[in-house]
């Protein structure tokens, strides 16, 4: 950046001088008279070019001075912030964390109280199905008694028809 400021106080610096050479060289007078004025002139363009430079780093100094409250602030800002959320983090984190706790209790809980109903259920289907199992094998045990005893009744009465004997 310093070197277009340079850049842009030479070229002022140069139009200046050209400006005032063509000054002089339109003006009627003696050569003594445009030297002193040329010499004026001169002197004029270094006062002016001193003063621009001297207010440009006067500028710069405000500049940065300013930029450095500025970034003072900011990043105090910056820091009550993060600190901020940090703290809200943190309690955000503890809350978390008991009410992770309380559901891992419940979770557990419910685990024991669920796999308790399920054994109490398994167990009962058990009970049933060998109830069930029992008076299934005793009804056909039942069928196949009476079947029998109702085919030995049917075979004695057909034989005896026959002749071959009875009952």
């Amino acid at each position: 950046m310093a070197g277009r400021g340079t850049r842009i106080f030479y070229g002022v610096g140069t139009a200046a001088v050209a400006g005032g050479l063509y000054y002089i060289y339109q003006m009627p007078g003696d050569a003594g008279s445009a030297e002193l004025r040329f010499q004026k002139l001169a002197e004029d363009v270094t006062a002016a070019g001193r003063k621009l430079r001297l207010e440009r780093e006067e500028a710069q100094r405000k500049a940065q001075t300013e930029g450095e409250e500025w970034a003072k602030k900011a990043g105090a800002q910056i820091d009550k912030t993060a600190d901020s959320l940090r703290s809200n983090v943190n309690e955000a984190n503890a809350k978390l964390g008991s009410g992770l706790n309380q559901a891992g209790q419940k979770l557990d809980q419910l685990t024991e109280e669920g796999s308790k109903k399920v054994n109490s259920a398994y167990d009962q289907a058990s009970k049933a199905y060998k109830d069930t199992s029992k008076q299934v094998n005793e009804t056909a045990d039942s069928f196949d008694k009476t079947v029998n005893k109702k085919a030995s009744e049917a075979k004695g009465g057909i034989l005896s028809w026959l002749g071959f004997g009875g009952k």
